[in-house]
């Protein structure tokens, strides 16, 4: 087992827990489509179940009641919620042993660390082996809206790095065969060519990837004019903000469904297209999702903005109650026609560090941005970067056909889509790095920015 492949032995720590997973699982299959009055009763009794337990097991919890004078019979429902201060990543860390529940075991607690894409790295507690089974659960049950089974072949391009140097290619094979993991750190110009033949002849249903890394091999393909694998019949895209150009071009170039999913490894929140529509469906049975204003009060109102903050209705190890997740979303309208009746959210801006401030202190987010349009056509690879109120500089590594046209092609294109109240400086660079989780963050923002900005 020494050496056996870390997503089988994933797979295999997992084999204690199916009886988990398969619960949730089989619950999934039936309260996806329950009425809106059976999802209700189904989220107040698992919050009654949650408080009475964070009340009489967990330290934090059991101080914040008594802070307020109140106990659990006090919130009837999410909409008592209100009545519990928010959780911020601060309060966490600074009271991460108090948040754990004293009925559990030592053993019970699997440690767990955000990589801080929001620019505050946070650890937290998952309960060992229980907390990813039911995470596969619902995952298993997204991708069963675009016909994902077991079985199939998927290509993995999520941030894996591969040894290239005893292997010589840049693939393993895990999950008994049927996952091909790719390296995303090693998808060059010399070697994305062998990425493309390797993917045709494994004959993947399905590439699960972070957007970032499937718009690289879709550039390349692009520019290259090499035809859509044949056998790939959807891109599941998650664990970043998939922005519009990158869908269109994910579209065009593959020529299927491109899924997405929002999420975080808080696992307080979990939100994912369907079969028919882009609105994200909000799984009820995983938490209670409120959406806040820049006042700090709820947004009701279909078509508001707000910041996500999210109960985790299923980890009773470390729970994290009001937590406060750093996303901003917009609430979506209606109902959808695919029959559920989730809650769902019309989009997902992306992080409130995925902002850029204006001179005045407003703040203009990234995902409308178009970096497929002509100013781009010359350049290999960009990254924004914000220190200074009203000042952004484009990280630009450029191509060998770049020009000083381009430069200001560019400055002019950004300056029509961000407005006069930001000055762009473009910087010219050999490489932009990856996180070290292998993500791509397209605005690196320094300044600290609140709800309240909006």
């Amino acid at each position: 087992m020494s050496r056996a492949n870390p997503l089988t032995v994933k797979a295999l720590s997992l084999v204690p827990s199916y009886r988990t997973y398969r619960q949730m699982y089989a619950l999934l299959q039936e309260s996806q489509w329950w009425s809106q009055k059976d999802l209700a009763v189904y989220q107040a009794e698992a919050l009654s179940r949650l408080l009475d337990h964070a009340y009489e097991n967990v330290p934090y919890y059991r101080r914040v009641f008594l802070e307020r004078n109140l106990v659990p019979e006090d919130i009837q429902g999410p909409a008592d919620l209100e009545l519990l201060p928010f959780l911020t990543k601060e309060i966490v860390q600074a009271n991460l042993p108090d948040l754990k529940a004293r009925n559990y075991p030592e053993s019970a607690f699997e440690y767990v660390r955000t990589s801080g894409s929001t620019g505050t790295p946070m650890g937290f507690y998952y309960e060992k082996g229980v907390s990813r089974a039911r995470e596969w659960a619902f995952m298993k049950t997204q991708w069963d809206r675009v016909g994902y089974r077991f079985t199939d072949r998927c290509v993995v391009l999520r941030g894996h790095v591969v040894d290239a140097a005893t292997s010589g290619t840049y693939w393993r094979r895990a999950l008994f065969g049927r996952w091909l993991i790719m390296s995303s750190h090693q998808m060059t110009e010399e070697t994305l060519p062998d990425y493309v033949d390797r993917i045709r002849r494994f004959k993947p249903r399905f590439i699960h990837a972070y957007p970032s890394t499937a718009v690289i091999l879709a550039r390349y393909m692009r520019e290259h004019e090499i035809e859509p694998f044949p056998t790939v019949r959807t891109i599941l895209c998650g664990s970043e903000n998939l922005y519009p150009w990158q869908r269109d071009l994910l579209t065009e170039v593959f020529g299927c469904r491109v899924f997405s999913w929002y999420g975080n490894s808080e696992q307080t929140v979990l939100a994912g297209e369907c079969e028919e529509s882009t609105r994200y469906h909000i799984f009820p049975e995983y938490g209670i999702v409120e959406l806040i204003g820049r006042d700090g009060r709820p947004v009701r109102a279909p078509g508001g903005m707000g910041e996500v903050v999210a109960t985790n209705l299923t980890n009773y190890a470390c729970p994290l109650i009001r937590y406060r997740t750093m996303d901003v979303a917009v609430l979506g309208t209606d109902a959808c026609s695919c029959g559920r009746a989730y809650p769902l959210l019309e989009k997902v801006e992306g992080r409130l560090q995925e902002f850029i401030v204006t001179r005045s202190g407003h703040l203009i987010s990234v995902t409308p941005i178009n970096y497929e349009s002509e100013a781009f056509e010359n350049i290999k690879q960009f990254q924004m970067y914000q220190e200074e109120v009203g000042e952004l500089i484009m990280k630009i590594v450029r191509k060998t056909a770049y020009t000083e046209k381009d430069t200001r092609q560019l400055t002019d294109e950004l300056r029509c889509q961000l407005g006069d109240g930001v000055n762009v400086h473009v910087r010219f660079v050999d490489e932009i790095p990856r996180t070290g989780g292998g993500k791509f963050r397209y605005l690196i923002q320094k300044l600290p920015i609140s709800i309240g900005d909006l």
